[in-house]
């Protein structure tokens, strides 16, 4: 079968990495003495609590609304509730019209780049960076420029002044990090915001994972600047704190002229989100917030499980762990992406190399490895750790 031609930029865009790996494991057998652990992707397993579901329920059964076109931003009542929550987390000033809902944080990140940056122009992402967020630059033709961060997975602001041509048009940041698990210091983030404001780019922090930061508190002073909205977007998702992966519901919040076009891009692509999924949202938000603790009390545990396993085995080191993740360098001769083929069936454990992570020419990315710890539980985790003290690096 011979193809049309294919967009050039999106076909040069790498697989998605873990569909990739999920073949990886096609056709075969573990034992069930010894079934497959699965650290391959940050996703919860179990479905939102039940309450939550029987809100969803309530709301497809009963209200006409939920099924029709909504706001192409939103909810207003999860807009508003979003302002008002981050205006208290953060102790800043956030408007509902700061706020827009998207299909997950993924659409978040797309539509907010798309009012930021066309082709040939650059964005700034720290390496080891989330794939996704490289994989839409590639398909929108913005070049994605790497800030190294070295064992510490901590980019530094001066380098990235470096880094910084007439073309730069965004620094993004994840934090907890994907795929290094580390926790940037507000210090840290606010040095990126002032680096940002001075060479009028955006700054695009990603806090998918806030609800399972180890700190307590705000883990930013940026929303306390009368004038972030001229610098800051910020993302976030739904999906880790309220189990609602199969909904797809993020947030973006950032100025009001921006969501005008980010407005444009939303209603191109998906028309409105998701009504149930907001649904859910919003009830999350108005009722689960001690349930919602005690889910960061057990990704706590689990990431403390981690850390002390870690600790006990030879030939492995732990770079970074936090939230759902943990970043490790392996000392097998094998290249990361055949050493993780490896362990699929030398220790039935599925995860994904650190070069799915990394530009191709680094040489990082081939002795590292992503754990997405929080798909197991504690004892999951010290099988996890048996398995692999025993395979031979």
């Amino acid at each position: 079968m011979t193809l049309s031609p294919l967009n050039p930029a999106l076909a040069q865009t790498f697989a998605p990495p873990v569909m990739e790996a999920r073949r990886w494991i096609t056709g075969v057998s573990f034992p069930p003495e010894r079934p497959l652990i699965n650290v391959s992707q940050a996703a919860p397993v179990d479905p939102p609590p039940q309450a939550l579901r029987e809100a969803i329920a309530d709301a497809a059964l009963n209200d006409p609304a939920a099924h029709l076109y909504g706001p192409v931003l939103g909810l207003p009542a999860l807009r508003a509730e979003v302002a008002a929550q981050w205006s208290m987390a953060y102790g800043g000033a956030i408007g509902a019209d700061q706020v827009a809902i998207t299909q997950g944080c993924n659409q978040a990140f797309c539509a907010s780049l798309a009012t930021l940056a066309g082709a040939g122009d650059e964005v700034i992402l720290p390496t080891p960076w989330y794939f996704n967020h490289k994989m839409w630059l590639d398909m929108a033709g913005v070049r994605a420029v790497p800030l190294p961060t070295g064992t510490t997975l901590l980019p530094d602001p001066d380098q990235a002044a470096a880094l910084i041509t007439p073309r730069t048009r965004a620094i993004v940041l994840v934090t907890p990090n994907n795929p290094g698990g580390v926790e940037y210091p507000a210090e840290l983030v606010r040095a990126f915001f002032d680096l940002a404001r001075r060479h009028k780019i955006a700054l695009i922090v990603d806090e998918t994972y806030r609800d399972f930061d180890a700190r307590t508190g705000a883990p930013h002073d940026l929303f306390t600047d009368p004038d972030w909205a001229e610098t800051l977007i910020h993302l976030y998702s739904f999906s880790k704190a309220y189990r609602l992966t199969g909904h797809r519901v993020g947030a973006i919040v950032a100025a009001t002229d921006r969501l005008a076009e980010v407005e444009k891009f939303l209603d191109t692509v998906a028309i409105c989100p998701g009504q149930l999924g907001q649904i859910g949202a919003l009830w999350g938000m108005r009722n689960l917030a001690q349930w919602v603790a005690g889910e960061r009390a057990e990704i706590l545990a689990r990431r403390a499980a981690i850390e002390t396993g870690f600790a006990g085995i030879d030939r492995w080191r732990l770079l970074g762990v936090g939230a759902y993740f943990a970043y490790v360098e392996h000392t097998s001769p094998l290249p990361a992406p055949e050493f993780a083929r490896h362990l699929v069936h030398e220790a039935a454990v599925l995860l994904l190399p650190g070069t799915m992570f990394m530009p191709e020419a680094d040489p990082a990315g081939q002795r590292q490895l992503r754990i997405a710890f929080a798909n197991i539980d504690t004892d999951g985790i010290a099988e996890l750790m048996r398995r692999l003290a025993a395979v031979p690096l």
